[in-house]
């Protein structure tokens, strides 16, 4: 039986997805399922894949891109107990996603709710995960903490500021002018960083000019210095991804530069006021912290399921719009997630 996927044959812009049908649907091998994939997420890691921007995936190529998925458990391999036959999964695959089906090792995959929208569950293995270890794994934030979202109106942005809103922390974001009553739908107070001098416009929204108790900040590279200077003092920059060298703005030793000041601020936070600096990275964590992982995405589907958490699915497209698509992340603002439903025509 034929299906389809999208395939990379060489790093590039959007144009380089293209998609593929195969003859015959794939087998799982020991400890591994076949996952007939209902839902793929679209995000900005995704075009950093495209281009061979990142840290974390170089190739081989050709491969299929698509960092998370929900779908059901088709078949099961060797040595797989659970999930069974028939049971709907989430999974943060990294690459592979963009497809009608997906082989997947079982031992990352969590079991998704009944009831749940597929295209709704599939914001949490990625933006939502990432949104919620930012705030609960980084730094023990008391209810009322003021936090800074950089690049607000994004996947892990609203993530953030949905997730603020359920813990009762107070969140500054920045976005851009269209973006602002977004921000402000979640209860966050919005700053048009083309404005001007965001750093002087977030301290005045906090009691005396003190700044805020935690920056979350994925621009990275120079940006990096802007949000440390919002910081109240004891407060914590937390980094977690460097979009300016993804698409070219900066090069790659201005990223390692950013990096390399987050590490200075972290080991000498004694010189700047007890303020200090991290770089968080969820595959990385999911390497060292498994136990974690899937805790935390069974926490967050449950507030899903009891409406504590809301995502915003932006639109709802075939695998063939998946150029289209990368094209919009990359102008930014989409304010949500577009979710890829493979067996739409």
């Amino acid at each position: 039986m034929p299906w389809q996927h999208l395939r990379i044959t060489r790093f590039g812009g959007p144009e380089v997805l293209q998609v593929v049908e195969e003859p015959t649907i794939p087998e799982p091998g020991p400890g591994e399922v076949r996952i007939k994939v209902l839902a793929a997420g679209t995000g900005f890691t995704d075009t950093m894949i495209r281009r061979g921007r990142y840290p974390d995936f170089k190739g081989p190529l050709p491969f299929t891109p698509g960092y998370d998925i929900v779908g059901v458990v088709e078949k099961i391999g060797a040595g797989v107990v659970a999930p069974l036959d028939g049971e709907m999964v989430a999974d943060l695959c990294v690459v592979g996603g963009y497809a009608q089906y997906a082989i997947r090792p079982s031992r990352f995959l969590v079991p998704v709710p009944d009831g749940i929208d597929p295209a709704v569950a599939v914001c949490i293995p990625l933006a939502y995960l990432t949104a919620f270890q930012l705030l609960i794994r980084c730094r023990d934030l008391p209810s009322g903490a003021t936090i800074l979202i950089v690049g607000a109106s994004g996947t892990v942005g609203t993530a953030l500021l949905d997730l603020a809103r359920h813990l009762g922390l107070k969140a500054i974001g920045t976005c851009s002018a269209a973006n602002l009553p977004l921000l402000e739908r979640f209860g966050a107070a919005a700053i048009d960083y083309r404005a001007g001098d965001f750093v002087a416009s977030v301290r005045q929204l906090t009691p005396g000019g003190a700044g805020v108790d935690i920056a979350f900040d994925a621009i990275g590279g120079a940006h990096f210095g802007r949000s440390f200077a919002c910081l109240a003092p004891r407060g914590l920059l937390v980094g977690y991804g460097s979009q300016t060298m993804a698409v070219g703005r900066e090069s790659l030793m201005a990223a390692g530069l950013g990096l390399a000041r987050l590490k200075l601020w972290s080991v000498s936070s004694l010189l700047f006021s007890g303020r200090s600096a991290v770089f968080y990275s969820l595959t990385a964590r999911r390497s060292t912290h498994p136990e974690e992982f899937k805790a935390d995405m069974a926490t967050l589907f449950q507030l899903l399921r009891a409406g504590a958490i809301q995502p915003i699915v932006v639109e709802r497209l075939p695998l063939a719009a998946a150029s289209e698509v990368h094209a919009r992340i990359e102008r930014g603002g989409l304010g949500g997630k577009i979710v890829l439903l493979p067996w739409t025509a």
